[in-house]
């Protein structure tokens, strides 16, 4: 999840026109991908969250950029990530295949829109609390998986599931499964790089531009399916490190 627009420097009754046109095209994309999801059109719906992802990694940057931060921009562009992580994800799975585990029987059709509200309300959670943690926690990681990580894991799924053709009930169990992991690591403990460290200004190793250039090729392949292992393996980096991390803890304890 990237950072809001900073806190406000400035008052005013205006509000300033690009960070805030740029959350609003993430809003737009939120919005297109629940249409395009109620018109069987998944590929577009899963596309245009990726898309809402990249208008939220660029918003908050520029009004930086531009010295143009409001109250205002954070707290639309918070009500833009609860349309675009929150309800538009949840919203496309169901249709895509949760709205199906109906055929498996009633309380399965009950199940399908409970694990998409559980991942809404987690979502909702998650940005509340980010919000209010913003200046004080660690910017080296983020409190729970951060919202368009488990909305780009959802996206993938339903975008390589279409490519494969893939869906319905038989793709509703596993669908179900991983709607509700996301939105329970959503407003988990567990920690998640934030990548915020890294400077790109310095000179990297040499395997650093290899692996890059493997990374384009397999996108290239099929993109679907690589942007999907990406966001499932973030995903599973916070509780595998998590564990990894304990364990640590306790040998130095025996050791001490």
């Amino acid at each position: 999840m990237t950072d809001p627009q900073p806190m406000p420097r400035r008052s005013g009754r205006g509000i300033y026109l690009l960070p805030n046109l740029i959350t609003t095209l993430a809003l737009l994309f939120g919005f297109y991908a629940v249409v395009a999801a109620q018109s069987g059109a998944y590929e577009a719906a899963a596309v245009a969250i990726f898309l809402a992802m990249v208008m939220d990694g660029l918003d908050g940057r520029v009004a930086r950029l531009t010295n143009t931060q409001t109250e205002f921009g954070v707290q639309y562009d918070s009500i833009a990530d609860m349309v675009s992580f929150g309800m538009a994800p949840a919203l496309v799975v169901f249709a895509w295949a949760l709205d199906d585990l109906g055929a498996l029987g009633a309380v399965w059709d009950k199940l399908g829109w409970v694990g998409a509200f559980i991942y809404t309300a987690c979502a909702g959670l998650r940005l509340a609390r980010f919000n209010t943690q913003v200046g004080v926690a660690d910017k080296r990681y983020f409190q729970g998986l951060p919202s368009p990580a488990a909305a780009a894991v959802l996206a993938g799924m339903v975008w390589s599931g279409d490519r494969l053709e893939f869906g319905g009930w038989p793709a509703g169990i596993p669908a179900l499964i991983l709607i509700v992991a996301a939105g329970v690591l959503m407003v988990s403990n567990v920690r998640y790089d934030s990548f915020k460290e890294i400077d790109f200004r310095y000179r990297v190793p040499f395997v650093v531009i290899v692996l890059g250039v493997m990374g384009v090729a397999l996108m290239s392949v099929h993109p679907p399916l690589v942007l999907f292992g990406l966001a499932l393996t973030y995903l599973s980096s916070g509780p595998i490190l998590t564990v990894i991390r304990r364990r640590r803890r306790r040998r130095r304890r025996h050791a001490g």
